[in-house]
């Protein structure tokens, strides 16, 4: 048994020494292109495998940096290792919220790996084991982490300046709804104080006309009422016509002699 356990651990020794020996082959580097976002800047990498390529890219905003992949069946939130140079560094990954793709924010140390680091390999991402070389990540990343800084400041700033733009619009348009209530509210209280007033106009002509028409009234009643005190035997004016005026006129109502018609004859 204890020959048998040394002749294993020597053929362990050899393949590992074999192992060791052997040239590792790197894969090919990104050409880490930064390109500025809306709200950040990214670099594209490439990761490839047993014959598949995974198109991922790094992200930041000047304060972090997030690996960003396609993957629809990504859970909401998982906490995944990747591998760089074989040793294993856990994030936490996000879906997004188009449901496509997913982050992972990527700690200090594994920042810190990936500067120093010469392969990133990943299990889970695709069928098959992916990787991808990082020659030239460390300044890579320090000119991704710049950009991020700077897009992301110029996003907040157009996003203040933008904010500030609508709260004056929205001041605005509180200060002229409240104008134009007010407005509208003296417009009514004119509206009304002239309605009033031609309501109290009417009301005083149509007092004026009655008090006059009573005027009037009274004013003939006292006129007939001193006709009849002055003339108590004659008729009243307002009286129909006596028919007794189409009589014959009294021939002895005349101021001339009365005539007879036919002289008296002497006898």
């Amino acid at each position: 048994m204890i020959k048998a356990l040394s002749a294993a651990a020597a053929t362990a020794t050899l393949l590992t020494s074999q192992a060791a020996a052997a040239p590792a082959v790197r894969p090919e580097a990104p050409a880490w292109v930064i390109a500025p976002g809306a709200d950040g800047c990214r670099t594209e990498l490439e990761l490839t495998g047993d014959g598949v390529a995974v198109p991922a890219a790094l992200v930041s905003n000047g304060d972090d940096v997030d690996l960003v992949f396609a993957k629809p069946d990504a859970p909401e939130r998982a906490f995944l290792p990747i591998r760089i140079d074989h040793k294993p560094f856990a994030n936490l990954v996000m879906r997004e919220a188009d449901g496509k793709t997913a982050a992972m924010r990527l700690s200090a140390e594994t920042l810190s790996a990936l500067r120093k680091g010469g392969v990133l390999q990943i299990g889970w991402l695709a069928d098959a084991p992916v990787q991808i070389g990082l020659a030239g990540s460390e300044q890579a990343l320090a000119d991704l982490r710049v950009c991020g800084a700077q897009v992301a400041q110029r996003f907040r700033d157009r996003q203040a300046a933008q904010q500030a733009a609508q709260e004056r619009a929205d001041a605005q348009a509180r200060a002229q709804a409240l104008a134009d209530e007010q407005l509208a509210v003296v417009k009514a209280q004119k509206e009304a104080a002239e309605a009033e007033a031609q309501r109290s106009a009417a009301e005083t002509e149509r007092l004026r006309a009655a008090a006059e028409a009573d005027r009037q009234r009274a004013q003939a009643e006292a006129e007939q009422q001193a006709q009849a005190d002055s003339y108590p035997y004659r008729r009243a004016r307002t009286y129909p016509d006596d028919p007794r005026d189409d009589y014959a006129p009294d021939p002895y109502q005349n101021d001339q002699t009365y005539q007879p018609q036919y002289p008296y004859r002497r006898w």
